[in-house]
């Protein structure tokens, strides 16, 4: 695989940018097929730039998205350049509580939502509407934007949108399976937690764990990422390899406020 250090274009609460950087030692240097059934925003995938890949994300929108940039770069950067021009508080809630017909035009409103609201959480309420307030950010166009670059990335992906199960049970020997699921843990009362647990239940947990056992069988390499937890820690018991990392937190809303936290990583081959 190659190493390109291409900045994904969204921001994802979990992603997973500081491990790529912080720890590249941990990820194999060949494999036939990069598979992702947890996408967010593809840190991982764009600084591996593997030439054959599966990515996928339960998330329809968001995989939506990736089509669009794979499909036509330049018209996503148009509609997007036009919130640029636009960006307001009114405009933020206006182009929030609206709908778009196309893919493109959707995707440059998923990409816009998510730079200009709270610390670039992605919320929807119980209608599916999108729901997270604006953040102090007014930056639309960044400075790191490559669409030209990554949609040249993810022409080599096969872009999914399903469950990770189905995902996973693609796998087989030789191929790199990189798993970073929502952080759901057991008997947990962390307010992300709360939130996770509606998209990814402890059952779900149970069931990534059986679908890693089985893909690991087929000859898979699998690295899983997950919380530092007691109730994660025994389900993968005896289970994989093990190793405990220490990373600063990104999830407060005050950079005062981010404070050393710890995450669990999971393999069948380091």
């Amino acid at each position: 695989m190659e190493h390109g250090e291409l900045s994904p274009f969204l921001k994802w609460a979990g992603g997973k940018r500081w491990l790529t950087r912080g720890y590249p030692e941990l990820f194999p240097e060949k494999c036939n097929r990069y598979i992702e059934p947890f996408l967010g925003s593809g840190a991982v995938f764009f600084q591996l730039l593997p030439k054959n890949s599966i990515l996928a994300d339960k998330n329809k929108e968001l995989i939506d998205t990736y089509k669009a940039i794979k499909d036509n770069q330049k018209l996503v950067q148009r509609y997007l350049a036009k919130h640029h021009k636009n960006h307001s508080k009114d405009y933020y809630y206006k182009i929030r509580s609206s709908a778009t017909r196309s893919i493109y035009s959707r995707a440059a409103r998923f990409i816009y939502l998510n730079r200009t609201c709270w610390n670039a959480l992605y919320r929807v309420n119980l209608n599916g509407q999108f729901n997270v307030p604006i953040g102090s950010k007014t930056s639309v166009l960044l400075s790191s934007d490559n669409f030209e670059s990554t949609a040249g990335a993810l022409k080599r992906a096969k872009l999914m949108h399903s469950d990770f199960e189905s995902i996973i049970n693609k796998s087989r020997e030789g191929d790199f399976l990189f798993v970073d699921p929502p952080y759901t843990v057991k008997h947990n009362l962390n307010g992300f937690v709360k939130y996770n647990e509606k998209i990814f239940s402890w059952d779900d947990q149970i069931r990534l764990r059986d679908s890693l056992v089985s893909a690991s069988n087929r000859g898979a390499q699998i690295l899983l990422t997950n919380a530092d937890h007691e109730s994660i820690r025994e389900i993968y018991k005896n289970v994989f390899n093990l190793e405990r990392l220490e990373r600063k937190s990104v999830i407060a809303a005050s950079s005062i406020h981010r404070i050393k936290t710890s995450e669990l990583i999971f393999s069948n081959y380091l």
